[in-house]
């Protein structure tokens, strides 16, 4: 019976050991992980962005979190094939990073000298489903794109209630807006716009 008790007084003694070793190892291994500070994920980041010549020139912003494995993307690219680049390239820095997405996507307008027939013809037919005329010249063409784009981008304006019709160089604007502002505003897109000659605004205001 004696012999029996020290059989299970040995037994516990070496589980004891055995627990408390697994215990000293686990803190080690947390002493020795190599700390992350929030500065040095977003340095991280920001070199792995800056890796690509395209998102490098896209000049993106990264802000990070190291104590939720977070960090967050914002500033602007040519296409959503770039912004999904930035997003896996991010995410490949860290196991288990969280990627918040505040990238925009907004297509660069070709300059007057770099816009071809093809890109005349496909803004014709995005033109023709919005109910748009634009006349036969590649630069009626890509005034209409360039309007549309800054309408697009100017929060004072609701690019969607405005048609943007273009002919011979000459801007006609349709549709309502809510304030005298907001047609103000148009127009004065439409007129600063390069090799526009005249801009006939026929935007009416929403009656309150």
């Amino acid at each position: 019976m004696r012999r029996l008790w020290l059989v299970c007084l040995l037994v516990c003694l070496s589980l004891q050991v055995a627990c408390t070793r697994g215990e000293e190892s686990t803190q080690a291994a947390r002493e020795q992980r190599p700390t992350v500070t929030s500065s040095d994920l977003q340095k991280q980041v920001q070199a792995k962005l800056d890796s690509d010549p395209q998102l490098r020139d896209a000049k993106l912003s990264v802000s990070a979190d190291a104590d939720h494995n977070l960090v967050t993307l914002s500033g602007k690219v040519d296409s959503e094939a770039l912004r999904t680049m930035a997003i896996q390239m991010a995410k490949a820095v860290r196991p288990g990073l969280t990627v918040e997405d505040k990238i925009d996507v907004t297509p660069r307008q070709a300059a007057r000298s770099e816009y071809t027939p093809e890109q005349a013809r496909q803004e014709v037919e995005r033109a023709k489903s919005n109910n748009e005329t634009i006349g036969s010249s590649i630069d009626d063409a890509w005034i209409h794109a360039k309007i549309v784009a800054k309408l697009v981008t100017d929060s004072k304006t609701p690019e969607r209630k405005i048609n943007v019709d273009v002919n011979k160089n000459v801007v006609i604007l349709r549709g309502t807006v809510d304030t005298p502002e907001q047609k103000q505003e148009a127009e004065r897109i439409a007129r600063e716009t390069d090799g526009v000659k005249q801009v006939n605004n026929q935007l009416r205001v929403a009656k309150s």
